[in-house]
C-alpha cells in the first residue's frame, strides 16, 4: 500500500472509518492508524471524528495524468513524449535526470504529489505537502550549447506567471528563478521556484531539465517550518481545478520550450520586464557571502539583471537578489 492510494480514498474530505479504509487498502485498521500518523508528520491536517473516523480538514484533489492530457491542446501533445505522475519521489528533476541517461527524457513531463528530497536552488530544500502543491519537471533536449540557453529560468517564469493570470492571478517575477504573489497582508511572498539542471556538452547538444514547485495550499504549522515568507494560490484563485492548470502549465512550457532555441531570452524579455517585481526599487545583492545594496533595473536580452550601485550600472549573471522594501 502506498500514502498515495490512502490520499485518494481521503481526498473527498468526507469521514472515512478506519475498518473502511482497511478494506480498501487490504490492511489492519492498526496500519491504517500507523498511515494516518505518517500523514500528519508529512504536513497533511486530519481530522479524527469519534464514533466515525478520520477526515482530511483540507479536501484536494489528486493528479490524474488522463484528465491532464485530455485537457492539452493538440500542439502540447504533438510537443509531449510522455506524462508520469508520481505519488512520491526524492526528486522529480532526477527522475526526468535518469530517464535521459536511459535515453528517454526528451519532452517527458513528471508531476509528483510528494518529494522527499526536492530542492531549489543552492541546494536549499523545497517542503510542502502531499497533494498540496503542483510539483512538475519537464526534460528537454538542445542541440545548441549551454549559452543558447540564457534566460531559459525568466522565460518559465513568464510562462507560468502568464498561465497565472489566465486564471485570475497577478503574479510578479523576482529575477532569477522565483514567482511571487500577493499575500493577504498585502506583501509579496514567494509562490513558486524554478530550478533548470544543465547536463551535456558547453558547445553542443544539452539535456535540460526544468523543475517548478509551486504552493497551492499550505498548513500553517508548515509556513512556520519554512522559515520565509510563503504564498498560495488558494489565496487568489480558491476555486482553480489542480489538473486543469497542471494542464496550463504543461502546455505553455512545451510551447516554450520549442521555439526558446530559434529565439532566445529575447523573445520574452519584455514580459519578464512587464511583470518585474523590483524594477526602481532598494534590494540587496547577495552573490555568496558579499551583501551590497543596489536598485534594481531590467532584465537584458541575456537574461542578466542590470542594477545601480553607487551610481555605476552593475550587471548581474547569476547570485540572488533579497528585498528591503515593499511595492
Amino acid at each position: 500500500m502506498t500514502i498515495g492510494n490512502l490520499m485518494r480514498l481521503l481526498s473527498d474530505g468526507e469521514v472515512h472509518s478506519g475498518e473502511q479504509l482497511g478494506g480498501s487498502l487490504g490492511i489492519s485498521r492498526a496500519a491504517v492508524w500507523k498511515q494516518l500518523k505518517k500523514l500528519e508528520v508529512m504536513g497533511v491536517e486530519l481530522e479524527a471524528v469519534k464514533g466515525r473516523g478520520y477526515r482530511l480538514i483540507q479536501p484536494l484533489t489528486p493528479l490524474d495524468g488522463a484528465r491532464i492530457v485530455a485537457r492539452l491542446p493538440a500542439g502540447a501533445r504533438r510537443r509531449l513524449t510522455r506524462l508520469f505522475v508520481e505519488d512520491t519521489l526524492a526528486s522529480s528533476n532526477d527522475y526526468i535526470r535518469q530517464r535521459f541517461v536511459q535515453g528517454a527524457g526528451h519532452g517527458e513531463v513528471c508531476f509528483v504529489e510528494l518529494q522527499t528530497a526536492g530542492r531549489g536552488r543552492r541546494g536549499r530544500a523545497w517542503l510542502t505537502p502531499w497533494g498540496q502543491s503542483l510539483m512538475l519537471s519537464v526534460g528537454w533536449r538542445f542541440d545548441s550549447g549551454v549559452a543558447a540557453l540564457e534566460g531559459l529560468s525568466l522565460a518559465v517564469g513568464v510562462v507560468v506567471s502568464q498561465v497565472l493570470e489566465h486564471h485570475g492571478a497577478r503574479p510578479r517575477l523576482k529575477w532569477p528563478n522565483d514567482i511571487l504573489l500577493a499575500t493577504p497582508k498585502g506583501t509579496l511572498a514567494k509562490l513558486a521556484g524554478i530550478l533548470v539542471e544543465v547536463t551535456g556538452d558547453a558547445a553542443g547538444p544539452c539535456d535540460v531539465v526544468i523543475g517548478m514547485g509551486m504552493n497551492l495550499s499550505l498548513p500553517a504549522a508548515m509556513r512556520d517550518e519554512i522559515g520565509q515568507s510563503a504564498a498560495v494560490l488558494a489565496d487568489a484563485c480558491p476555486d482553480i481545478e489542480r489538473n486543469a492548470l497542471a494542464a496550463d502549465v504543461v502546455a505553455g512550457l512545451l510551447g516554450m520550450l520549442e521555439s526558446f532555441e530559434t529565439y532566445g531570452f529575447s523573445a520574452w524579455q519584455a514580459a519578464w520586464n512587464q511583470r518585474h517585481a523590483f524594477a526602481g526599487q532598494p534590494v540587496d545583492v547577495l552573490v555568496g557571502g558579499a551583501r551590497s545594496a543596489a536598485v534594481a533595473g531590467e532584465a537584458d536580452p541575456s537574461g542578466n539583471l542590470w542594477v545601480c550601485e553607487n551610481g555605476q550600472d552593475r550587471r548581474l549573471a547569476g547570485g540572488e537578489i533579497s528585498v528591503r522594501g515593499r511595492l
